[in-house]
């Protein structure tokens, strides 16, 4: 639900995706191998039937949803300030969402 910029969610309404962390850090353009000293947020996000909603900003962060055999069958990357984002409504079934954050992958089950 939105309330002028704010986006407001309610718990009862819609299903909150629980992302596991991977947290395996790789930066191909050095020999090192430090990972950053800040934590990384991890994204909150909602779903309701084909519609995500950003409880956290997921700016220009890549989003996949891949299929039991590993296939990705959408990807898109999200734009500047979206605080939604409907999926195609022909996926149906049980998928894993990534969102690919730099060099960190969130990824959860989601059902559509």
């Amino acid at each position: 639900m939105m309330n002028g910029n704010a986006l407001v969610v309610s718990s009862n309404v819609f299903d909150k995706i629980v992302f596991n962390v991977s947290v395996q850090w790789e930066d191909p353009t050095s020999n090192t191998q430090q990972s950053p000293k800040s934590p990384i947020q991890e994204p909150c996000i909602f779903l309701d039937d084909h519609t995500l909603y950003f409880g956290t900003p997921c700016d220009g962060c890549t989003l996949n949803v891949v299929d039991s055999n590993d296939v990705v069958v959408y990807t898109t990357v999200i734009p500047v300030g979206a605080t939604s984002l409907v999926l195609p409504s022909t996926l149906s079934g049980e998928y894993e969402l990534q969102i690919i954050q730099g060099y960190y992958c969130f990824y959860g089950p989601i059902t559509l």
